[in-house]
């Protein structure tokens, strides 16, 4: 299979120089779109957005400025490139981008990347072409209707005469970029890498371990940095002791971070930097720190009396955030199913905590850093340091999994105050112990559903309620209800097709940084519905997808109209991602068909679940062995339909890697607070899916020519429900309160 060539990190000046040689090259900002022109030719020229080089020595060039993580944006991207330029695969290389406000969003989640710059990357490529045969044509002197490009050339048919992509770079360079309404974009039957499997352009680096993290960043001069922070939210030192730190040998300062104030946001949680000369006196003068701790608000949560707390307030009347039809009357006993549901705070443990290298000098600062987001990073860098966010310089390195929490900047914010505090440059490393105790977890959380039968077994009216602090806490303070945004990730959101339903919040209070982690409210809305609908169905004698079926009724496309609420659709229009009915219906067939194919022997049980997240839908189905109190986990099906996708290999990965994800977080995921303070410190007691606890994993893409929809975190949220399902139909417990360690043998 062929690759690009390596993937480099250059800034708009080293591009510049790469072409200077040459004498110049035809490179496109996405300007012409709503961005500026640019030509290597101007000694001057805009900041980028997305752009394309090429250069006379043939070469494709193509700035991303998404973040990759193992994704495969990197790859994904300039395929859609590359396909409406008619360039050759062998012959692009990628350059990654610096953080730039004008390039539009930089934020690397929500399972954006594709969904979000498909069209503007198809009419990237097309601009491109357009102009090449415009040289082309006046180099020969014929209508531009004569030539074409094709195969990184432009060849003039009646006269076979062609020229190569570097050939003619100089040329087009200099002509005016055409307007968008004369663009001609191609057809999908004749699309050569949309839709192709790409091995991932970072591939080879990441095997042969040249591949460079935040974790790998290596500056002359640079001091590292083992930060002691707060144990408790809101807390900060009341006194320090740090003679023996200062004498452990590597030692070189202790410099003490000032706590926040307000609502947490992206600041640094405070506390006291060890710098040295090397990572490991960093940590062991970090242990020789003797610090008293002041008190905070947070120093009494105890999450499992919180948990508790929430489960009660579901159980009464909440603000009522969507309503259709009338409530019943009454709840008869005897025609009333209900169940509550919980998940508690969970950790991002991806492979690579964060890391973040800053250079801080009298003209600005520099960041070497695993980000998601390098813009955020660079508006709150210039901030901590009362500099212009132009004066502060972002390099995105690989990220080792973000999952959401390299979308937070706190820890390159800490290693920029330490860089101007010490007048040298600093590596910020967060251990595992770190990352697990200080991070932004994923909110703990109850759901109560309850619905309500007719004699025939069909639901009538279904309420629902939900309890968890919110994001929008971490922002803002006294928060203590969710927002709008979060209640579109799989609660208010569900286009059932009933005489009466009613989504309802209860109140919740914050005592930790919440943060979004991979699929976010999806992960305990899905969970709880996914469940429900499990119950109902035994309750009335149906499948599991025969229940869906009912529920969800006839083919159509929801748009929620007059039900109190506006639906934000993951940011983008009912139009363009409606929500389709028939699309949850073709995953539902899909997934059971397959089922089908293997059934279940003694002793074992097939779960099903399916959810739309990301304007996605994806149908898990999982078979597992129940021996006595032993779980085993045979089998997981995923499908998903997002609509067109560009690298089918990356898109399996990524359902591979979030049944995964799901298995974990059902599993074994937990965090816990005890006076304030996270339990968990490392992955022996925050445990990641061992290789002997995986199933085999089978996954299918439904073929689609809609336009593409998410990938990354779709696959997530059904995955729990599904697990939970088949241990039932095992002949196990409900389990309704996650993680299932605390009852199974796994």
């Amino acid at each position: 299979m062929s690759r690009f060539t390596a993937v480099e990190n250059f800034s708009r000046r080293d591009v510049l120089k790469l072409f200077g040689a040459s004498g110049g090259a035809l490179m496109l900002g996405s300007s012409a779109l709503g961005w500026s022109p640019m030509s290597l030719a101007q000694d001057k020229l805009q900041p980028l957005n997305l752009f394309i080089a090429v250069g006379e020595d043939d070469k494709v060039y193509l700035t991303c400025h998404r973040s990759e993580m193992g994704q495969g944006i990197r790859t994904g991207i300039p395929q859609v490139l590359a396909d409406e330029l008619e360039a050759d695969w062998d012959k692009v290389v990628v350059v990654q981008g610096l953080a730039d406000k004008r390039y539009g969003s930089q934020n690397t989640d929500g399972s954006r990347s594709i969904r979000k710059h498909y069209d503007r990357m198809r009419q990237m490529g097309a601009m491109a072409r357009t102009m090449l045969e415009q040289a082309a044509a006046e180099h020969w002197q014929v209508p531009v209707a004569e030539v074409s490009a094709k195969a990184h050339r432009v060849t003039h048919k009646a006269s076979g005469r062609s020229l190569s992509y570097g050939e003619l770079a100089l040329a087009a360079s200099k002509l005016p970029l055409p307007d968008e309404s004369q663009l001609r974009l191609k057809p999908r039957e004749e699309f050569t890498q949309i839709g192709q499997s790409r091995t991932i352009v970072d591939m080879d680096a990441m095997l042969d371990g040249s591949a460079i993290y935040g974790q790998d960043i290596r500056l002359e001069g640079m001091l590292y940095a083992a930060i002691a922070r707060p144990p408790v939210l809101g807390s900060q030192a009341a006194s320090v002791d740090d003679k023996k730190a200062r004498a452990f040998p590597g030692v070189v300062d202790i410099i003490s971070l000032p706590a926040p104030t307000g609502a947490p946001a992206f600041q640094p949680l405070g506390g006291v930097a060890v710098l040295a000369n090397n990572s490991w006196s960093a940590l062991e003068g970090r242990k020789a720190l003797a610090i008293q701790w002041q008190q905070s608000p947070n120093d009494k949560h105890d999450s499992q009396a919180f948990i508790a707390t929430l489960k009660q307030r579901v159980q009464q009347s909440g603000k009522v955030r969507r309503e259709l039809g009338k409530p019943p009357a009454s709840w008869p006993k005897e025609r009333t199913l209900s169940a509550d549901y919980t998940v508690p705070y969970l950790a991002h443990a991806m492979m690579e905590p964060p890391a973040a290298t800053a250079r801080v000098s009298k003209d600005g600062c520099e960041i070497w850093a695993c980000s998601q987001t390098p813009q955020s990073t660079q508006q709150n860098v210039a901030a901590a340091l009362g500099l212009k966010e132009e004066q502060v310089k972002v390099h995105v390195t690989l990220l080792g999994g973000g999952f959401g929490r390299k979308s937070k900047p706190d820890f390159s914010v800490e290693a920029a105050l330490l860089s101007k505090r010490s007048g040298k440059p600093v590596k910020v490393f967060w251990s595992r112990e770190d990352e697990l105790q200080n991070g932004y977890l994923h909110a703990i959380s109850a759901q109560h559903y309850q619905a309500l039968l007719s004699d025939d077994g069909k639901v009538e009216a279904l309420l629902s309620r939900t309890a968890f602090p919110s994001i929008s806490s971490t922002f803002a303070e006294g928060v203590d209800e969710p927002s709008d945004g979060e209640l579109d990730l799989g609660f208010i959101d569900l286009p059932f097709k009933l005489p009466s339903l009613r989504c309802e919040t209860a109140k919740a209070e914050a005592h930790t940084r919440i943060g979004w982690l991979r699929s976010v409210c999806n992960i305990q809305h899905a969970f709880g519905i996914g469940s429900f609908v499990d119950e109902l169905a035994l309750r009335t004698g149906q499948s599991c997808p025969a229940m869906w079926r009912q529920l969800l009724g006839q083919p159509r496309v929801e748009n929620f109209a007059d039900q109190g609420f506006k639906y934000g659709n993951y940011g983008e229009e009912l139009s363009r991602h409606p929500v389709d009915v028939a699309r949850y219906l073709t995953v539902i067939d899909a997934a059971e068909k397959r089922m089908a194919q293997s059934p279940a022997k003694a002793g074992e049980g097939w779960g099903f679940a399916v959810h739309r997240s990301f304007v996605s839908y994806v149908a898990v189905a999982i078979k597992v062995k129940l021996d006595g109190e032993h779980l085993q986990v045979l089998q997981a099906i995923s499908v998903l339909d997002a609509g067109t996708v560009v690298n089918p290999d990356r898109v399996h990965s990524q359902l591979e890697g979030a049944v995964i994800f799901g298995l974990s977080l059902a599993m074994l995921g937990e965090i816990s607070f005890k006076d304030g303070k996270v339990q968990q410190s490392n992955f022996h007691d925050y445990q990641l899916l061992r290789l002997p606890q995986c199933p085999e994993i089978e996954t299918q893409i439904i073929a689609s020519t809609e336009v593409p929809g998410g990938v990354g975190e779709p696959g997530v949220p059904p995955v729990a429900p599904a697990l939970t399902n088949a241990i039932v139909a095992a002949g196990g417990k409900r389990y309704r309160d996650l993680p299932l360690k605390q009852y199974l043998q796994l």
